[in-house]
């Protein structure tokens, strides 16, 4: 274990804990001191009927980075309308998706494969050193719980890894409000940094050109159009907020693109997930793949570089609102390319990023 420079092993009072230099003969046992290397994803609901997705939708569509209308009319809204409908019909998507063996969503499986592949790497080299967990912004296990297990554990130092390529108010931001706050209300805070977006990140250009790759490597012919699907935002958190993140997305499809060596109008980058009646970031998915469609694009592969690991968004809301809309304006093929979830190339990636972050500290 990482010891503190003040001790020795002659201090050692048991496996993973010591006194403190100097302290007192009768000062209880500290842990060692460790450094924490926490993952952070969206969130999930616990289970998938109505009152675990309404606490999670609660949670998640009462975030002002989310949704940033005047309270005064967004909860009345929130909590009188659309949270006595919205959970019926998510319920529903969740169902399709889920975990059934663990009882979980994919997100929360995933996310701990993630989680122990990253621990795995670290370990030959930073055993006993370094704690690597996950947390979830919006339900279990929450940002506020990993924290305090963390800091309990002996972290001196945190690493809040949000898991979001490109960065975004609505994502990475409010995924680090949620570690501030959570350490706002620690007596003894460790140090922290966090990590910051990885949109053109050379690791991760790779990781999603050799995704693109095998999945091309296993069909009969090339597809006509790769489209590259992104989470979509609010048009005015561009334009009135400055938010970087369709600049990013742009960045990652365009690097993608020049790896692949494919021609410009072979990619097409689109946005999906829109919620409301206000214009959101263009074009929309659902629309873009039947105009593709009718363009004469008749198969078409479709991947989600916004998403760390496959969820809701993808599973369902890609491989079948999205595919019923493209086959019904007369596509043929539709081939869906998952996430990057704990592919040795993404975990490549993340933990060439984590030893980057972790310099000064090891």
């Amino acid at each position: 274990m990482l010891q503190r420079a003040s001790q020795t092993a002659a201090e050692k009072d048991a496996p993973g804990e010591g006194r403190l230099a100097h302290a007192p003969a009768d000062h209880p046992p500290q842990p060692r001191a460790k450094i924490g290397v926490m993952l952070v994803n969206l969130g999930t609901p616990d289970a998938t009927d109505y009152w675990s997705m309404r606490r999670y939708l609660g949670e998640f569509l009462s975030d002002k980075r989310v949704i940033d209308l005047n309270p005064w009319f967004w909860q009345p809204l929130l909590q009188l309308v659309i949270l006595t409908k919205r959970p019926f019909s998510s319920g529903e998507a969740y169902r399709g998706i889920w975990n059934n063996d663990l009882d979980e969503s994919p997100l929360l499986t995933t996310t701990r494969a993630q989680t122990e592949a990253l621990a795995g790497r670290l370990e030959a080299d930073l055993g006993g050193r370094v704690l690597v967990d996950f947390c979830m912004r919006y339900g279990n296990p929450s940002t506020e719980s990993r924290v305090r297990a963390m800091q309990e554990a002996g972290c001196e130092k945190i690493l809040f890894f949000p898991l979001y390529p490109q960065y975004a108010g609505a994502t990475t931001a409010t995924a680090n409000d949620a570690f501030f706050a959570a350490l706002m209300k620690l007596n003894w805070q460790p140090a922290s940094r966090t990590v910051p977006p990885y949109a053109d990140h050379p690791l991760y250009i790779e990781a999603l050109a050799r995704s693109v790759e095998r999945a091309y490597a296993g069909m009969d012919r090339r597809p006509d159009a790769l489209v590259t699907s992104y989470h979509g935002l609010p048009k005015r958190y561009l334009t009135e907020k400055g938010d970087p993140y369709h600049c990013q997305c742009a960045a990652t499809t365009r690097r993608l693109r020049e790896r692949l060596g494919f021609a410009k109008e072979e990619v097409v980058l689109t946005f999906q997930s829109r919620f409301g009646s206000e214009e959101w970031l263009q074009p929309y998915t659902v629309e873009e793949v039947a105009r593709l469609a009718e363009a004469g694009k008749k198969h078409i592969a479709v991947m989600a570089p916004a998403f760390s690991s496959d969820c809701v968004e993808t599973l369902e809301e890609i491989n079948e609102e999205i595919k019923e809309a493209f086959v019904h304006a007369g596509g043929e093929r539709f081939d869906y390319i998952p996430c990057l979830n704990d592919h040795p190339d993404h975990m490549e990636m993340i933990e060439t990023i984590v030893r980057n972050e972790l310099q000064g500290w090891i």
